[in-house]
């Protein structure tokens, strides 16, 4: 799946035996012969009937009169995270733009890169934290918390790769809001849903991704790649294409694959009739699964502006 975070019991499909006497299912469109009434009885059912009018006059229940998981509490969820992302990036993008310097010998850019690494490296332990304790108690505080350091981590990276390539961080934004917008697009009409053989090819292609990323870094780390090749691997070209623009182009329908099941996982959740709580993983599924695309955009169009 997507996001670990998902594997709860909460975001999984139901045996279908096992749902079909939920009240107002199947069985209960089978016909029974009303019994005899009297008079007595025509009246406490004419009072029932006018009780039950009124209930389905009245608005319907809500997440917070049913507490239960609902697409539009997960949206507002949603949206506060990435509220807080988006103040904290601020602070990681003013903080990285005080400290550039160029050197005019040189012409090297240097910068403060605390927010980009404290974002990461916090951002990383507390997805950790979600993942493997959302199963027992959903926490929506660390949630926040896993927002606020991803905030610091994309502001730090914008404002590096800003200064390096100016106009770059509006090209990735509206990149990634045109994925992520035609997915859900895709994915509310019913044309895109997650299947179990493209799950296990996608599963397969992220872990080749990832031993790419991890192969990659410790190589840059260790100076055995030419210091001129800012992105490692990825600056290396097979017949003139840089591979990190092939694999960027990979990635981006990853991950709006990755966005198709986070989708999927959370209308199963409402389905399932999860606790409201569950709606923050959700949120946080989508927000991890958003930061990778636009990190993964960004780091693509400087590959491309770079050789130009």
């Amino acid at each position: 799946m997507s996001n670990f975070a998902f594997n709860n019991p909460a975001f999984q499909k139901q045996d279908p035996r096992k749902a079909a006497t939920y009240p107002g299912g199947p069985q209960a469109t089978q016909y029974a012969p009303p019994p005899a009434q009297t008079a007595q009885n025509a009246a406490v059912d004419a009072a029932a009937n006018a009780q039950f009018e009124g209930m389905y006059a009245a608005p319907s229940a809500g997440a917070i009169e049913t507490d239960r998981m609902t697409v539009e509490d997960t949206i507002w969820k949603t949206v506060s995270l990435f509220a807080v992302l988006l103040v904290t990036a601020v602070v990681g993008w003013v903080w990285t733009a005080s400290t550039v310097t160029i050197d005019q010998a040189t012409g090297q850019l240097t910068a403060d890169l605390t927010p980009w690494i404290v974002g990461a490296l916090g951002g990383f332990v507390l997805a950790m934290v979600v993942i493997f304790t959302s199963r027992k108690k959903v926490r929506p505080a660390l949630v926040f918390a896993y927002a606020a350091f991803e905030g610091l981590f994309v502001g730090g990276i914008s404002a590096y790769f800003e200064t390096i390539w100016p106009g770059i961080v509006m090209q990735a934004t509206l990149a990634t809001v045109a994925v992520v917008g035609v997915t859900l697009a895709l994915f509310a009409s019913g044309k895109v849903r997650a299947s179990a053989k493209m799950t296990k090819i996608f599963m397969i292609a992220m872990v080749g991704y990832l031993v790419f990323s991890l192969l990659n870094v410790v190589l840059m780390w260790t100076n055995v790649l030419p210091g001129e090749l800012m992105f490692g691997m990825r600056s290396a070209t097979i017949a003139g294409i840089p591979i990190g623009l092939i694999l960027g182009i990979l990635v981006v329908f990853m991950a709006a694959y990755s966005l198709v099941m986070d989708f999927d996982q959370i209308q199963q959740g409402v389905r399932n009739g999860a606790p409201r709580k569950f709606g923050w993983i959700g949120g946080f599924g989508i927000m991890v699964t958003v930061v990778w695309l636009y990190v993964e955009i960004l780091r693509m169009i400087a590959i491309l502006r770079g050789n130009n």
